[in-house]
């Protein structure tokens, strides 16, 4: 073969074998649109997770429904401010000794639904109650998030170390309830505190969702929702006393949960069920055996001196 039938040779190859320029830049416009429906559906993912974050973990209602004062209690209106600037409200109940228990809620309504609990706490154990609400909740600024409610937390802690009669002998314990149980976590594997009371806790969102959800795909529906809570990984990071409470008949919360985290959570701690009772009503069922509880787990580990009963 000569060297010009040689070059015609390689021309009709590349004629026949190489894809057309039409075909080329179909296939780089099809690429182009699936790249930019992965991102459509990535951020589409983010908000959805986000919206579902809002209506089916975060439930605030802004209305105030009532007050301590309501309820014969003594108490201070506070307003505070968190590290990235938002304004939050709340309420603290002073006490008769140096236990102050720093209230973290669950997640539905806010702090005016609390009220009778706090009066049956302050009462009985002779606490001071510094309860507040997370940010989108009740009279606090802002939108909730599980990043805000941490940042929120840490804002009440140093309220309550800057206020005025704050003694550094004062003994804080950290009183979570259902979500607020995941905060209180958190808080406790960062922040050094004297005791940790969990009342309806579970293990973590990811938890939740499967139960809720048992025969759709768990792993679509845990990216659907942003917030984590993971308190199973993080028990084991707390040293401080811990008690659980949990009821046996919880319709949300299954009390399997609550003896999960138990389980994992380093001594010393304490687990105590209150029969009958379910997610909401677990003072109201629990009654003076609840106390009990309470108060014999603060004198076996907070030791304060001269509380009541």
């Amino acid at each position: 073969m000569s060297k010009a039938d040689a070059i015609i040779f390689r021309r009709v190859l590349r004629a026949r074998f190489a894809p057309p320029k039409r075909a080329m830049i179909v296939r780089a416009l099809v690429g182009l649109v699936l790249l930019l429906l992965l991102l459509s559906l990535s951020g589409f993912f983010v908000r959805q997770a986000q919206l579902l974050d809002r209506q089916f973990i975060f439930l605030p209602e802004r209305k105030l429904e009532g007050n301590p004062g309501d309820a014969g209690l003594v108490f201070e209106d506070v307003l505070f401010s968190t590290s990235d600037g938002v304004t939050l409200h709340g309420w603290f109940v002073p006490g008769g000794g140096n236990i102050t228990f720093l209230w973290l809620h669950g997640n539905a309504g806010n702090i005016s639904h609390r009220v009778d609990h706090i009066k049956l706490i302050h009462q009985q154990l002779e606490v001071s109650i510094f309860i507040f609400d997370y940010r989108g909740y009740g009279r606090s600024e802002g939108k909730p998030s599980e990043k805000g409610t941490y940042l929120d937390t840490e804002a009440a802690l140093e309220y309550l170390r800057s206020r005025p009669d704050a003694d550094p002998k004062d003994k804080l314990v950290l009183f979570g309830q259902s979500l607020g149980s995941g905060v209180a976590v958190e808080t406790a594997s960062r922040h050094k505190v004297d005791a940790i009371i969990l009342e309806s806790p579970f293990t973590s969102i990811r938890a939740m969702v499967r139960k809720a959800f048992p025969y759709l795909p768990s792993g679509l529906l845990v990216h659907l929702v942003e917030a984590r809570y993971d308190s199973f990984s993080k028990i084991q990071n707390i040293d401080s006393p811990l008690l659980v409470v949990h009821g046996d008949r919880d319709e949300l919360v299954p009390i399997e949960m609550g003896q999960e985290l138990f389980e994992a959570a380093h001594e010393p701690k304490l687990l105590y069920t209150v029969v009958g009772a379910r997610h909401n009503d677990i003072y109201l069922v629990g009654g003076e055996d609840y106390i009990e509880a309470l108060r014999r787990f603060m004198r076996q580990y907070v030791l304060e001196p001269g509380l009541g009963g």
